[in-house]
């Protein structure tokens, strides 16, 4: 049986699909639960079945399910073979460049898109980069480029950033777009060069 929490309110049980779940009245008067040790296996068959169910109805209907995240399930990234097989559309990518302040942001930004080498570059300004350089832990203020692009540009585009970039080893981080607005996805493919 289960006391109060921090001194609110009876507890209470109740008996669910999960097992038996003691209530206990939580801060602000809500109601938290707790299963209790005898139905951890019966949630834990429940949880992986949920989670196997969903993943196969999300593999059916095309969201942008990871055959990375559910291995045993032989399950690739449909969204993404979908993309990549529509005419209308081709494999893009994100990437991430991060520049030392506003002005490096614009000026690499504007030869990367007057070069047709990315559809679009957000300039995210006011973050804080921490990480190992000659030694010792570093911090400094930068800004963030996010890229959209086509897959088939990535070298072109890392070989722009590093002619153009004023850091000896230049951030350059890619991410796959896996499904997202077929108009916007079209748009990458029609404001970029063909490589």
């Amino acid at each position: 049986m289960w006391g109060p929490l921090e001194g609110e309110g009876p507890a209470q049980e109740e008996t669910t699909c999960w097992g038996r779940i003691g209530f206990a009245r939580g801060g602000g008067g809500r109601k938290e639960a707790k299963l209790t040790r005898s139905s951890s296996l019966t949630g834990a068959i429940l949880f992986l079945s949920i989670g196997a169910v969903s993943a196969a109805v999300a593999c059916r209907t095309g969201c942008a399910f990871s055959h990375r995240r559910f291995p045993f399930l032989g399950v690739r990234g449909v969204s993404s073979a979908r993309m990549e097989s529509a005419s209308t559309t081709v494999p893009s990518i994100v990437v991430y460049v991060t520049v030392p302040n506003r002005e490096a942001g614009k000026k690499l930004s504007q030869s990367i898109i007057s070069e047709k080498l990315a559809a679009c570059v957000n300039i995210v300004p006011g973050i804080e980069s921490v990480y190992w350089w000659e030694g010792k832990v570093q911090s400094d203020s930068e800004e963030l480029l996010i890229i959209k692009t086509r897959e088939s540009l990535l070298n072109a585009l890392t070989e722009h950033v590093k002619a153009n970039h004023e850091y000896d080893v230049p951030e350059v981080i890619a991410l796959p777009i896996t499904g997202g607005s077929t108009k916007y996805l079209e748009w990458i493919k029609n404001t970029t060069k063909e490589n």
